[in-house]
């Protein structure tokens, strides 16, 4: 009786054991809009932060050396493209999933017309080290008040 009850123990452990999906993620960098705030601010004062998430399916999102630039925002009421610089995410030489979330500031805007107010939203992609580009996600907008 000890061995049957032994046996069935085993095999419904084996029968419950599940293989886990394993997700695969491609190379590419992915990001999604979170968000921006401040959602209105003072021109040439208040500092723009830009939420959002990313997935890279290798982990060669960011970089080490501090003068390459792998994010770029573009400040849609000009077409400006400035550039920034993500740290690196992963240790060198690994090849993994990585996902998490990242907030970066833009610094200060002004009003690009003779108004008192302007509103204005921004576009931005990533680079990983291969040289992949991600999707473009655009923010939501914010308003801009003269002081």
């Amino acid at each position: 009786m000890y061995n049957k009850s032994f046996l069935l123990l085993i095999l419904f452990f084996v029968v419950s054991c599940k293989k886990e999906d394993k997700k695969e993620y491609p190379v590419e960098p992915t990001i999604e809009f979170i968000n921006v705030s401040p959602s209105e601010l003072t021109e040439g004062s208040d500092h723009i932060i830009i939420s959002f998430k990313y997935t890279d399916g290798n982990g060669d999102l960011g970089e080490n050396n501090s003068t390459a630039k792998n994010l770029f925002v573009t400040d849609n009421r000009l077409g400006i493209t400035y550039s920034f610089r993500i740290k690196q995410l992963a240790p060198d030489g690994s090849s993994i999933p990585i996902t998490g979330t990242l907030n970066t500031d833009i610094g200060t805007v002004f009003i690009t017309n003779s108004t008192q107010q302007q509103t204005a939203n921004f576009s931005l992609y990533v680079v990983d080290r291969a040289g992949n580009q991600s999707n473009t996600i655009t923010t939501s907008a914010i308003t801009i008040n003269a002081p």
